[in-house]
């Protein structure tokens, strides 16, 4: 299942001006692919609290988590989760969101962490270090809608995904982002 979707992901930015090669094609599906992780992980997270009686606290902010700007949901009956693509950004619109205010919000977490071993810290860390090298706002459309369909629901897609991208990262040789994010995956 992943093994597919980061070949049509690449199969995409190949055709990208910005991603000129398969380095640049790891890096930016794993920003993508950790935005998408963590928002699902924070879901599980907040329900449970609910579910225990007490407050959650996300880490991101509402108009910068992945169900917000990247895959706003259609409501009501007969949705079945898909994308509301009247809300969703798209083109250039989606591209100047992730460059000028995603990006710099999740740099800051860097200088607004309590420490740098915490999960804020390490956020802010990689993405002070990368850049949405993805030119076209189409291309990257089709990304995310590729992303938002995989679910990191049980153990065994979370051991796919993470063997997957941790073999890719061997293969490839990625410096500090690329670790960086591997670890935050590995984190819960």
């Amino acid at each position: 299942m992943f093994e597919q979707t980061f070949k049509n992901i690449d199969d995409i930015l190949y055709k990208d001006a910005g991603c000129t090669s398969e380095l640049d094609y790891t890096e930016q599906s794993s920003w993508l692919l950790f935005l998408k992780y963590l928002d699902a992980l924070e879901a599980d997270k907040a329900t449970e609290a609910v579910l225990e009686g007490r407050d959650y606290q996300f880490i991101l902010s509402e108009p910068y988590r992945w169900s917000a700007w990247a895959a706003p949901k259609l409501s009501g009956q007969g949705a079945d989760g898909k994308i509301d693509h009247n809300a969703a950004l798209t083109g250039d619109d989606l591209k100047a969101f992730v460059n000028t205010k995603l990006f710099p919000y999740l740099a800051g977490f860097k200088q607004r962490a309590s420490g740098p071993q915490t999960i804020e810290y390490k956020i802010g860390e990689v993405f002070s270090e990368i850049t949405n090298k993805i030119q076209s706002g189409y291309n990257l459309r089709d990304v995310i809608d590729r992303i938002d369909e995989l679910r990191f629901g049980s153990q065994a897609q979370k051991h796919e995904l993470s063997h997957l991208y941790e073999a890719k990262i061997k293969n490839m040789g990625i410096g500090l982002a690329g670790q960086v994010l591997l670890a935050l995956f590995n984190c819960n």
